[in-house]
């Protein structure tokens, strides 16, 4: 595998992620580019609690402005928290919540074979499985946190 098919199976991973993942609660309509820009913030967030914006915004190359945006949608599905900076109180600092919220819970535990059936073309069970099972394995190995 070279770097570009590497970053192809990258992108291809992440489109199977967002298919996966369940609608937003009130019928809002999916923003696929706004998810990846949350969920590479939650991630950021989870590798480096208590940040400020400005900090992620570094980290992710991602602007300040859509930083905030994810933050706040972050916030409302009760996925992290904002808290004083108690060495600079006009900083917030962002970190994980301590008890993740029911919408959290239940994109957390959203299954993936219906994506993933659809990306591989098939509902073979056996295929279906060694595929899931290969991507469990590099979740393990790469993924932060794990």
């Amino acid at each position: 595998m070279n770097a570009v098919e590497l970053f192809l199976l990258g992108r291809t991973l992440m489109k199977i992620g967002e298919d996966a993942l369940p609608e937003p609660p009130g019928g809002a309509a999916r923003y696929a580019g706004s998810t990846r820009t949350v969920l590479v913030v939650a991630s950021d967030i989870a590798a480096h609690p208590d940040s400020a914006v400005g900090e992620i915004a570094v980290r992710t190359g991602l602007p300040q402005s859509q930083v905030s945006t994810a933050v706040a949608r972050l916030k409302e599905a009760g996925s992290v928290q904002a808290v004083t900076d108690p060495q600079d109180r006009r900083r917030m600092l962002v970190r994980q919540a301590a008890e993740p919220s029911e919408r959290v819970v239940h994109v957390r535990e959203t299954d993936v074979t219906e994506a993933l059936a659809a990306a591989l073309g098939t509902k073979e069970v056996a295929r279906l499985r060694e595929v899931t099972t290969a991507l469990e394995t590099l979740a393990r190995a790469l993924t932060p946190g794990t």
